[in-house]
């Protein structure tokens, strides 16, 4: 009987266990203003199943096309943000738009702000990881660069998109 009731509970922590592979990952990096900008936000990554959702929403823009990036260094100590290097380009290919080849895993795009100064942005991709061993996709530890002007996903190595107005570090929940 003794035997029988280890098993059963084994069995009942396997499949417990398997339940949770498909519970999601959180990371969240909270904007906060550089360059006396008043921009602020937040941003959330969940990682299910292998795909990364990330949600931004962000206030305190002026109207237009603002660039957003993920920067190598998770410190955004410095004024200008300047403390958080830049882009993260681990698979080290040129600047460019997101999903059209080639692009840093860092180049995120624009976010469109509206007359009232919101903008809302979402990703769904496989390219990046919440605290995983890959050094090539774990997101964790590296910030977001809000900055003041639209990316034109050509200039080298960054896009010409102008000071950075906002930043964040991605922390794990």
């Amino acid at each position: 009987m003794k035997d029988y009731k280890n098993y059963l509970i084994a069995i009942l922590i396997a499949v417990s266990i398997a339940a949770c592979k498909g519970v999601g990952l959180n990371a969240t990096s909270i904007i906060e203003a550089k360059n006396s900008s008043g921009v602020s936000g937040t941003i959330i990554f969940t990682e299910t199943n292998g795909m990364v959702l990330m949600t931004a929403n962000i206030s305190g823009l002026t109207p237009g096309n603002h660039a957003i990036h993920i920067h190598a260094i998770g410190d955004c100590s410095a004024d200008d943000g300047i403390s958080a290097g830049g882009h993260w380009n681990p698979t080290e290919v040129s600047h460019g738009a997101w999903g059209v080849a080639p692009f840093h895993i860092g180049d995120i795009g624009n976010l469109e702000a509206n007359t009232d100064g919101t903008a809302s942005l979402s990703r769904n991709t496989d390219l990046w990881c919440i605290d995983c061993s890959d050094v090539a996709k774990n997101i964790v530890g590296k910030a977001i660069i809000i900055h003041e002007g639209p990316d034109d996903f050509s200039s080298q190595p960054s896009g010409a998109a102008g000071p950075r107005i906002g930043c964040g570090v991605i922390a794990k929940d």
